[in-house]
């Protein structure tokens, strides 16, 4: 018996760039293995049902075309089902399926697909909210907010966000608790990883891994703003821990406070939170179509 694949496609994403994926779908796709519908969403959120609703019938994959924001919402509607995941990028930054080996070219995602080569990695959650990828505070939600303002995307737009906001923005001070040790520190940003990158090839969390039932708190210190292009450089490179004014700490059970904290970021989606989030990690809790194992 074939194998039955559900595609979510985001339709506002272009008439021509939609046909584009049909077409490859139709040839590059195993049908030999496979068999396939293609489910357009209608608002947002939709994913999430959409995925649900695939896991209930049983298919073997939902396959996210689309951004880190439209896999988070494919993952939870997956979360707790025996459906895998499968991703084909199509976003800006697409973080998850960089650290988890998957191609950004179209044809190469869908032959990794044919491939199915799997694996049960770990989720993380920030007050109830899953994500697959990182979540956290300070800089890099305050970036994720402008750039989902932006009308332009890329890696100019997101550079020029990056380099604009580091001069502006001032560090806080975190009460941080990382299974049960307390840490006071003045810092730029506190991001808590579950996978390595946060985008483009950005690596936040560079040897993090994303099946050992831990989460990579990396904290990036007050430093002089002089050397924000060089931190910059070390996260494209995977050297950022490295840097005097980067500590990581490992841990199961998170928690980020501030009196003053009002957002934060999962998977790349900034939204409003009170002023404490606890960060917690689901072990192998969901199958993903991967490029590379674990580590």
């Amino acid at each position: 018996m074939k194998k039955h694949l559900v595609f979510v496609v985001n339709p506002r994403s272009g008439v021509e760039r939609n046909k584009k994926v049909q077409q490859a779908i139709d040839s590059t796709l195993d049908h030999t293995l496979y068999s396939y519908e293609v489910c357009l969403t209608q608002h947002a959120g939709h994913g999430e049902q959409i995925a649900r609703d695939a896991a209930a019938r049983q298919a073997y994959a939902v396959i996210a075309i689309g951004g880190d924001g439209s896999v988070n919402d494919v993952i939870r509607g997956l979360y707790g089902s025996h459906t895998a995941l499968g991703i084909i990028p199509k976003g800006s930054g697409n973080g998850l399926a960089r650290t988890l080996g998957i191609p950004v070219n179209v044809i190469a995602a869908l032959q990794l697909i044919n491939r199915n080569l799997t694996e049960k990695i770990d989720i993380g959650t920030a007050n109830g909210r899953l994500f697959a990828s990182n979540a956290g505070v300070g800089y890099d939600a305050l970036i994720c907010k402008k750039f989902a303002k932006s009308t332009r995307r890329g890696l100019a737009v997101y550079s020029w966000l990056i380099t604009k906001y580091m001069w502006l923005y001032r560090d806080w001070y975190w009460d941080i608790t990382i299974d049960g040790r307390h840490y006071r520190r003045r810092a730029f940003l506190v991001n808590v990883a579950n996978g390595t990158q946060m985008g483009y090839d950005f690596k936040i969390a560079p040897d993090a891994n994303w099946t050992d039932g831990l989460l990579d708190v990396v904290i990036i210190n007050k430093f002089p703003k002089i050397l924000g292009a060089l931190l910059g450089y070390k996260m494209f490179n995977g050297t950022l821990l490295q840097s005097r004014y980067v500590e990581r700490i490992r841990g199961k059970e998170v928690t980020i406070s501030n009196p003053e904290l009002k957002l934060m970021q999962a998977d790349g989606d900034a939204m409003a939170t009170g002023d404490t989030i606890q960060f917690t990690v689901l072990e192998r809790a969901l199958e993903v179509i991967v490029g590379k194992k674990a580590g």
